[in-house]
């Protein structure tokens, strides 16, 4: 009798336990369990699309089981996807239109042999400057930054293209393998690139103002590269030996070339300036139409001209020049939306290749897989990365994290460089659009409520209106967009889920090692936190630009 009171008894605390776990405890925070859950799921390797939205799904069906919300909740997570009933969704948005464009420009541009000749005269100019090749692979990826977004592609043809050369010539392998990741990822930050239009979008603000306001904290990375490589080559030489002259054979410039460039630009100069004066054509853009003209003739010269310094200068420096004025050109002086410059980038890719003599049937098949296969993969996580986000927010998640931070008793400043620290560890573990992702939507409204005690930081008056609020909460998000831009630098290249790595071991002579690697972009790291600590620190390198380019 005894033993059957006391199972009761047993049995009537496990019901009122499970009651309170799941009435109490689990109601109030299953937001909590849901971000536990997708970390879990994570970490066994699942791909992150099926992990975001297997997660979604099955704490979906566990709040309509708690009541939280009904059924209807999966048709909000559709129309969110393709819109539908008012709603803007991520289909119908133009904005993504130029992951494709920006994606098929970069993989083109790895085909055309831009990136060999920038590389060559590079080499050519800064022969007598300590650790000159490994300078010129510095210029070259922050050149070939502002061209293309596409990290792995970048890897691969940095690696290709300078890792042989540098080590035949004597470079300590550990600063040739950082050298060439540190810079090949800096398209990811530097415009036109993808990772700030799916932040764009995510945040609701500008593209083109988000790659104004990136332009100098991208510099000022490569900035730091710069002269991390120039002040240890100029103390050890050894680790990075010059380029002896009987190593470049240079042919003299042929002068009679020179007059002609210049003669042709000059025609084109005053040709447009004659013909936008009298009015000729209002129909036409001789602004285009010159520089259209000067380029091509450019190409003609420099072919013509051959491997003299004058004919490196115009292969090499050129056609990059020209994607570049093209694509992030149109945006800055607000000709072209930054969809529509995406889309005159991918055509001005495919001229490049073109006048490079690669662009065959085979090349352009291969493109045009390797975009599908990329832009399908972006937009299924988009897709996983909706559902999280709509099913977190309406369990209340995101008011589950305020409560924390109140608890915690963070003030703006602490969180702020909690949020850093904590996507500088993700960085180590996941890839950058997986962080984006998942972290921006959850914190950056929480980063928004904080934005008036961040106002006297950036230089803004506190807000004492509803219009001056939102100004400075736009600004603030700006701000902290690039800040996350500038700390996803580091997940490309920390051990031991950094992309580049694998991507340059992959393709690297097999002379290397992959803990030389690793004890090569520890120094690059350090350098991505200092500029990162500067950014901080200094706002109005991120928002200066901005706001003279909207003046």
């Amino acid at each position: 009798m005894k033993k059957k009171l006391r199972a009761q008894g047993d049995q009537h605390m496990i019901a009122e336990w499970w009651d309170w776990f799941l009435w109490d405890h689990l109601y109030e925070y299953i937001g909590a369990y849901m971000f536990l859950a997708l970390a879990l799921t994570l970490f066994t390797g699942l791909p992150v699309a099926y992990a975001l939205g297997g997660v979604s799904l099955i704490f979906g069906l566990i709040a309509i089981w708690l009541e939280i919300f009904d059924i209807n909740i999966y048709f909000a997570i559709v129309n969110r996807v393709w819109g539908g009933d008012g709603a803007s969704g991520a289909v119908q948005n133009p904005i993504l239109v130029a992951i494709p464009c920006f994606v098929f420009m970069g993989t083109m541009l790895e085909k055309s042999r831009v990136a060999a000749d920038l590389l060559h005269i590079l080499q050519i100019m800064l022969k007598r400057v300590p650790g000159g090749l490994a300078l010129s692979v510095t210029v070259m990826g922050t050149i070939m930054a502002a061209t293309t977004g596409i990290i792995g592609a970048s890897v691969v043809m940095m690696t290709l293209l300078a890792l042989p050369t540098m080590l035949k010539r004597g470079y300590a392998p550990q600063l040739a393998t950082g050298t060439i990741a540190a810079s090949a990822t800096l398209g990811i930050l530097i415009p036109p690139s993808i990772m700030l239009v799916l932040m764009a979008n995510l945040l609701a603000v500008s593209v083109g103002n988000l790659f104004i306001g990136a332009v100098f904290p991208g510099l000022v990375l490569s900035g730091l590269y710069f002269l991390y490589i120039l002040t240890r080559a100029s103390i050890n030489p050894s680790i990075a030996p010059p380029i002896h002259e009987d190593e470049i054979d240079l042919k003299p410039t042929n002068m009679s070339n020179v007059i002609l460039f210049f003669g042709i630009t000059a025609a084109f100069i005053v040709g447009v300036v004659i013909a936008e004066g009298v009015g000729l054509s209002e129909q036409v853009n001789w602004k285009l139409f010159g520089f259209l003209g000067i380029f091509f003739s450019a190409m003609a010269i420099g072919h013509r001209e051959g491997d003299s310094l004058f004919g490196g200068i115009l292969k090499g420096f050129v056609p990059p020049i020209f994607l570049i004025i093209l694509v992030l050109g149109s945006i800055f002086a607000g000709w072209a939306t930054p969809t529509e410059a995406a889309g005159v980038g991918a055509f001005g890719s495919i001229v490049l290749a073109w006048v490079n003599g690669t662009l065959t049937m085979t090349v352009m098949r291969e493109v045009c897989h390797r975009t599908g296969l990329t832009t399908a993969m972006i937009f299924f996580i988009f897709v996983g990365a909706t559902a999280f986000s709509t099913i977190f927010r309406n369990v209340y998640g995101e008011e589950l994290i305020i409560h924390l931070i109140e608890w915690l008793e963070l003030g703006p400043w602490p969180l702020l460089i909690m949020l850093m620290f904590a996507v500088f560890l993700l960085g180590f573990f996941f890839d950058f659009l997986e962080i984006t992702l998942i972290i921006l939507p959850v914190f950056a409204p929480v980063i928004k409520t904080m934005a008036p005690a961040f106002a006297p930081h950036l230089g803004l008056e506190a807000p004492t209106n509803i219009a001056q609020t939102q100004f400075v909460e736009t600004q603030v998000i700006y701000w902290f967009a690039i800040l996350v831009a500038i700390n996803l630098q580091t997940s490309f290249l920390t051990p031991p889920f950094g992309f580049a790595l694998f991507y340059m071991k992959g393709v690297a002579p097999s002379a290397v090692k992959m803990q030389e690697i690793y004890q090569g972009i520890v120094p690059f790291v350090i350098l991505q936190l200092i500029g990162l600590a500067i950014v901080v620190q200094f706002p109005n390198i991120a928002l200066w630009l901005p706001a003279i380019m909207l003046e």
